[in-house]
This record gives structure tokens, C-alpha cells and sequence, in this order.
């Protein structure tokens, strides 16, 4: 159920005068460090799309038990009608790890995991590493780093944490912020996976994100409204994944900011509503 909190300030990753202008393209690929160090320089300039101010209203949280980012559902918050309704409901916090570093052949990669098959739910999923915000953390980036150390073992002192997407809204109503790092020395990451969450850990181009090339959508519908989930058929090692959902969303914005060109299909765009009241079990499906 919705429970009235008091006025809290929650930190957040500074993005003073972000204006991401990336220029990249299939013929530009990360030839070393030093594109990574640019990389890095230009993605600090990346202003996300405004958003209410968290620290000036009272909140209304959306309950939700599982700890863990991972969602058949998931749309970008300015798509969606939080945030010029923010006295309607306050969903929780949590942040996600887009961790990229340069390929063999100089590719642009992220970091991705397969949640364990023995989890009671959205078990053998793809999901980003990544929680809920704890009390601890002290702002998004801490909570998307220390969840990927816990997950898959990812030290965070060897990841630049250099800005933050627009924040996304789970099925459960979730409000997931999209952390991006860089990983220099892709050596100095050497995967530990807790056996208890994740059953492997993989990377996957992110250019693949902006190509149709391996992608197949299922059409949903939220409130008598039509929107597309889109999936992503991967295969490494002989393995095969299917990303989709909010992952594949939250991947598709972060390559469309990097690259700097949209996609050659529609995205998930429905004419969001919002339901009149929102409960625990309030979901987009």
C-alpha cells in the first residue's frame, strides 16, 4: 500500500550543465584509452531530460518487495506522466550499473548478467547489475556500484562513474536510474558472481541496441493504451540470451546517447495514464 513518508532529500549524481553531443558512428570505434578518456569527458556533459525535484515535495512511495532491477516493463520517466503529477504517487529508488569498456576489436561493450534459475522470480533473466537504494549510499552512482560488487564481484574502484540517464519506471513502478561507468583496464574486472543471484556473467555490444538486427517486439497494453517491448537475441560462448524489457529499454536510450542517432524502429511509447489510485501491486501490463 501507499505509505505517507516525510519530506527527505534523497541524493542524487550532480549533472550541472549536461548537454551530452557524443559523435560516434559504426566507422568510429573506440580505438584505446584515449577515446574512452573522451568518452568519459564528453558523457559528463549529458543533461537528462528534467524531472521533478525530488527534495521540495512530500513523498508517496509505491511499495514493492524485490529488491533487485529486473522488469518485463520499462519506460523512460518523461514518457510518463511522473514527472508533472508528482503528488499523485512516489515510486521507490534504485540504480542500475551500465558498465562499458572497449572489445578486442575496439567495440564499444556492456557488462550484463543472467539472474540465477533458482530464484523464485524473473529467474534466468538478463538484467543490468543493480538494486534498490539502501541507506547507506550516499548517492545513485554508490548504489549501482555496490550492487555490482555484490553481484558479479565488480571492484568499485576501478569504474569511472561519469553520468546518469533520465531515470526509468519499472512494471512495478520501480524508479530506476540508469548509472553509466567506464571500465579503462577490462582486465582489472575479474568476474565472482554470487551464486545466489546470477548464473553468469556476459557483455554484449551496445551499437546492437540501435540495430534491428537480431531484435523481434511483442505489443503490450497499459490502461487501454498499445506500446511495444522490445527483445534482443544474443549469443556468446555458445550461450544464448534474450535481453528485453526495462534492460533492453534502459540500453537502447544509453546507445541512442552515445551514438548519437535514434533507432531505426519505433520505441516503447504508449499515451500513459495514471491509475487513480496506486497500490502495492499497482503494475504496467
Amino acid at each position: 500500500m501507499l505509505s505517507l513518508l516525510r519530506r527527505v532529500s534523497i541524493p542524487t549524481i550532480s549533472s550541472s550543465s549536461l548537454s551530452c553531443k557524443v559523435i560516434m558512428d559504426s566507422n568510429n570505434s573506440f580505438g584505446g584509452s584515449s577515446k574512452l578518456a573522451a568518452l568519459a569527458r564528453q558523457l559528463r556533459l549529458y543533461k537528462p531530460p528534467p524531472t521533478f525535484d525530488e527534495s521540495e515535495i512530500e513523498e508517496l512511495r509505491v511499495e514493492e518487495s524485490a529488491g533487485k532491477v529486473v522488469s518485463q516493463v520499462g519506460f523512460a520517466e518523461s514518457a510518463t506522466p511522473v514527472s508533472n503529477q508528482p503528488e499523485r504517487f512516489r515510486p521507490k529508488r534504485a540504480a542500475v550499473l551500465i558498465c562499458l569498456f572497449e572489445g578486442n576489436d575496439g567495440d564499444l561493450r556492456v557488462i550484463l548478467t543472467k539472474r540465477s534459475s533458482m530464484l523464485s522470480s524473473h529467474s534466468g533473466e538478463v538484467s543490468l547489475p543493480g538494486g534498490k537504494a539502501e541507506e547507506g549510499d550516499t548517492d545513485d552512482a554508490d548504489t549501482a556500484t555496490r550492487e555490482a560488487k555484490e553481484e558479479i564481484g565488480l571492484d568499485p574502484s576501478v569504474v569511472n562513474v561519469v553520468t546518469a540517464l533520465e531515470p526509468f519506471l519499472s512494471k512495478h513502478l520501480l524508479r530506476v536510474i540508469p548509472v553509466i561507468g567506464i571500465l579503462s583496464d577490462k582486465n582489472a574486472f575479474k568476474p565472482a558472481p554470487n551464486a545466489d543471484e546470477v548464473e553468469s556473467v556476459f557483455d554484449a555490444p551496445l551499437e546492437m541496441f540501435l540495430k534491428d538486427e537480431n531484435r523481434r517486439s511483442e505489443e503490450r497494453e497499459w490502461m487501454g493504451d498499445k506500446y511495444l517491448i522490445h527483445f534482443f537475441d544474443y549469443e556468446t560462448d555458445g550461450k544464448k540470451f534474450v535481453i528485453w524489457g526495462l534492460t533492453a529499454g534502459i540500453l537502447i536510450r544509453a546507445a541512442s546517447v552515445i551514438y548519437q542517432r535514434p533507432t531505426p524502429f519505433v520505441e516503447q511509447n504508449p499515451k500513459f495514464k495514471v491509475p487513480r489510485f496506486v497500490v502495492k501491486d499497482t503494475t504496467m501490463s
